[in-house]
């Protein structure tokens, strides 16, 4: 049964990958025809597009809204979609429209793609996601049409409103106003608020969704202490609720701080726009890529704090790119219990295996040495004149997932687009997925032999 089980992640794994490079092929190849086009678009750029759609983290090298036709958006918008609801959900998607039977292999493919704790439920599971994803979608939708349908008119409001709304709860971050993003809607709360929210939303998990959403439900029919709504939370969820919030509240005040006085970003506006949009910056490094403020114009420190969220990202099991913040919360876990001399990494009454960690260092160690030899490629195929800190924020923001750009993206040669494109794609699927999809078998007589141990020395 293990060997089964071993079998179908390794599918799993190979799906996913093969999945998502098949999607950014064909969907280079339709953003390439001439009737997706305003004007002659160069194949590298269509690829260099539907890699950062389809890997939902908006870097471009062109401007979407001068460029493509409606078709060509509409294409744009269903890349979008697929790369943030993900390749498997969507076949579960085309398998339930179709009426088709899923099987139990397939349903054992779910549950190794969701990480789930169980193998029963796993497609109603998939139907609640889907049918969330198309709720909140709806509502920010709706949200952004009081803004923009009287602003543009009906048609073009309302196309307006669908396409942010799903760029922005798929933390896509690519938008078709223009070459400023959301700058122009820096001091409009309706704007910054529902966009904020959509990516709060889709980047904290589905699995949190639902386990705060469960908890509620018992509180309202008494069956649980109001009290008792956040203790009742399943672990991951306390974990990634406190963690996005800490990591919001920081970046907040961080780049107020830092940006204040800067005339180029924060020093024009009035204090509440400098808090809203300070607010702003720190939701969107969270792998959106929305921008209020420029962000070739932030401060170096302010570049490298959005470096660092970047890096972190949102939480597993939804939306947003990064290393996940229950990973990065784990590892200070695990810094803490070594000073205090503890055995075991312990968080709210639970043990965190050890299996858990092994992946967590793992994931930061990939992903980090991942960045660092982009920085390199680029940095030697760049002229001395490009900035190494512009670099780093690209780099961080492909491989985050996060679109956010210093204006350097366009600017780059072909050579080092091609490094941006495929730290985009290791971010979208992980570093560790990726890696799995070109290792080899593992030995079975490895698990059985036991070699001796001997101590190294650390630090």
């Amino acid at each position: 049964m293990m060997q089964v089980r071993k079998s179908i992640r390794w599918n799993t794994v190979r799906i996913l990958a093969i999945g998502f490079l098949g999607v950014i092929l064909l969907g280079a190849c339709l953003l390439w025809l001439p009737v997706c086009n305003q004007k002659p678009l160069a194949f590298m750029d269509a690829l260099f597009t539907a890699t950062s759609a389809v890997c939902v983290t908006g870097l471009v090298t062109i401007v979407p809204a001068a460029q493509f036709t409606v078709l060509g958006k509409m294409i744009l918008l269903l890349l979008i979609q697929i790369g943030g609801l993900g390749i498997i959900a969507c076949i579960t998607i085309f398998f339930l429209i179709l009426k088709k039977k899923i099987t139990l292999k397939e349903r054992v493919v779910l549950h190794e793609t969701y990480n789930t704790d169980k193998l029963g439920g796993i497609v109603g599971m998939v139907r609640k996601v889907i049918l969330g994803t198309f709720v909140v979608e709806g509502a920010g939708a709706i949200a952004y049409a009081f803004q923009f349908v009287p602003e543009y008119g009906w048609i073009r409001g309302i196309g307006y409103s669908i396409f942010h709304a799903i760029s922005a709860f798929c933390n896509a971050g690519i938008d078709i106003l223009g070459t400023d993003s959301l700058a122009g809607y820096a001091g409009n709360p309706l704007i910054n608020i529902t966009t904020m929210l959509l990516i709060v939303l889709s980047g904290i998990g589905f699995s949190v969704w639902y386990d705060v959403l469960g908890n509620l439900r018992r509180v309202y029919r008494h069956e649980l202490p109001r009290k008792w709504w956040f203790t009742r939370l399943r672990l991951h969820s306390k974990i990634a609720i406190i963690t996005t919030a800490a990591l919001l509240v920081t970046g907040t005040i961080g780049i107020l701080l830092m940006e204040y006085h800067n005339p180029d970003t924060l020093g024009g506006m009035p204090i509440g726009q400098k808090i809203m949009a300070s607010c702003f910056q720190s939701v969107t490094t969270r792998t959106a890529g929305f921008f209020s403020i420029p962000q070739a114009s932030l401060h170096t420190e302010s570049k490298l704090l959005s470096c660092l969220l970047m890096f972190i990202g949102g939480s597993p099991g939804g939306t947003a790119g990064g290393v996940k913040t229950t990973t990065i919360a784990m590892l200070l876990l695990i810094c803490i219990a070594f000073v205090r001399g503890g055995e075991d990494v312990e968080c709210f009454g639970r043990r965190i295996s050890s299996a858990n960690m092994r992946a967590g260092i793992s994931v930061v160690m990939v992903s980090f040495l991942a960045a660092l030899m982009g920085t390199m490629a680029i940095t030697m195929i760049e002229p001395d004149s490009v900035a190494l800190m512009d670099i780093i924020y690209e780099v961080t923001s492909a491989i985050g997932t996060v679109g956010l750009t210093a204006n350097l993206t366009p600017e780059l040669e072909r050579a080092s687009q091609v490094v941006i494109m495929i730290l985009m794609y290791m971010g979208r699927l992980g570093p560790i997925t990726l890696m799995l999809t070109f290792a080899g078998n593992s030995n079975p007589r490895d698990k059985i032999r036991q070699l001796p141990k001997e101590r190294i020395m650390i630090g």
